[in-house]
């Protein structure tokens, strides 16, 4: 197996990783509303599950979904200046 071939699917399985935790995310979000809704209409499971799960795993979810999208961010950035650097020379 060639270093790129192993880069390559590499890079794959990130990005498989970061989509599932995309969509947990927003799965979530949609539930946390929803648990804010029935709060409101007096029932406490739902909302009292989103703060059972909050700090052990919504936080962690968030957080690596804000740093996957700063390292695409500053990644691309950076390709973008070694290519027109590239052209200047």
């Amino acid at each position: 197996m060639t270093k790129e071939n192993t880069q390559n699917k590499l890079k794959q399985i990130i990005d498989n990783l970061l989509l599932i935790n995309l969509f947990t995310v927003i799965f979530f979000a949609i539930f946390f509303i929803f648990a804010i809704i029935m709060q409101l209409n007096g029932i406490f499971v739902f909302i009292n599950f989103i703060q059972l799960v909050w700090n052990p795993f919504i936080v962690p979810l968030i957080t690596v979904l804000i740093i996957g999208a700063l390292v695409n961010g500053i990644n691309s950035w950076w390709r973008r200046k070694l290519l027109s650097q590239e052209e200047d020379i």
